[in-house]
């Protein structure tokens, strides 16, 4: 039977690996380690890289917490029960160079006594934003992705899909925030078909997915040429990076809600991001294309 403390120590050496795949993948700086606590119970391990060969920023954060649930969270889980337990890692990876692309990562568990059982469910996913959309590039991401999907349960990649088009869709700009990925959430054996163990494994494998998706992305776009007008589009598509975060992401909303501590909460921000009063894409031009296909329901697999 698994136990949290199994769950986070094998989340925290998922945090390792990656950290290592991508120091290497970067090339040219160290990502700085920082150890908190947070002040309700439980802290984190923050990886952060900055200036890189290749990462303007990134993070790559492991946390296993745990406390009181402030009254808002209580209710939205129907539950008058109060002491928690989440883990997980965290990942946003910001480039210099605009033809490479942001990804983002998460894999979570969570854990309280309800008022009749213990609630406990894993969640997570992977989507890719890229400042200019490469069709090619987005089905293989899309083919990779469903490969882990389908290891685990045929199911799971034409539900979690969709779900991705649906969590990260900027509402007020009618506009997907980038080529999707998979989004799940409170995944048990009940909802499933699964045991706790087998869907642990596909937590599992969604994290480790994560380095050979995006050396192969990095690899393909890294020592492509670009123009001062190409890294302005990529400042405009990161402030709707940064409107999506702010404003929709429901782990910014808990973190913040559970007093986690906001550097690493915060850490998914790009380091900057541009937003030009009423900007409109030349017609037929690269910026034109991409919008195009910032839309829910494509189908990249």
């Amino acid at each position: 039977m698994l136990n949290k403390e199994t769950i986070a120590a094998d989340y925290k050496i998922i945090q390792g690996n990656i950290v290592d795949a991508i120091t290497q993948l970067d090339g040219g700086a160290l990502f700085e380690e920082e150890n908190w606590e947070r002040p309700g119970g439980g802290g984190g391990r923050s990886k952060v890289l900055l200036n890189g060969a290749l990462i303007e920023k990134g993070g790559v954060n492991f946390s296993a917490v745990h406390g009181k649930l402030p009254e808002a969270v209580k209710k939205s889980f129907g539950t008058t029960q109060e002491d928690f337990f989440a883990t997980g890692v965290s990942i946003v990876l910001h480039p210099h160079n605009p033809w490479v692309p942001i990804i983002h990562m998460n894999i979570r568990y969570f854990e309280m006594q309800g008022d009749n059982e213990i609630l406990q469910w894993f969640g997570g996913g992977i989507d890719v934003t890229p400042h200019y959309v490469i069709p090619d590039q987005a089905r293989d991401f899309h083919k990779h992705i469903k490969s882990v999907c389908d290891e685990a349960h045929p199911a799971f990649y034409p539900k979690f899909k969709p779900w991705a088009d649906d969590y990260f869709y900027i509402k007020h700009r009618q506009e997907t925030r980038g080529i999707g990925g998979i989004f799940y959430d409170k995944l048990t054996p009940i909802n499933t078909e699964l045991s706790w163990e087998q869907i642990f494994e596909f937590s599992k494998n969604v994290g480790n997915s994560f380095s050979p998706i995006y050396t192969r992305l990095a690899e393909a776009n890294r020592d492509k040429h670009f123009t001062l007008d190409e890294k302005q589009w990529q400042l405009q598509r990161r402030s709707r990076y940064a409107e999506f975060n702010l404003v929709y992401d429901s782990g910014t909303k808990f973190g913040l809600e559970t007093d986690g501590r906001i550097e690493s909460i915060l850490m998914s921000m790009p380091p900057v991001a541009s937003w030009v009063y009423d900007y409109k894409a030349e017609p037929n031009s690269k910026e034109a294309d991409t919008l195009s296909l910032l839309k829910k329901g494509i189908d990249w697999a």
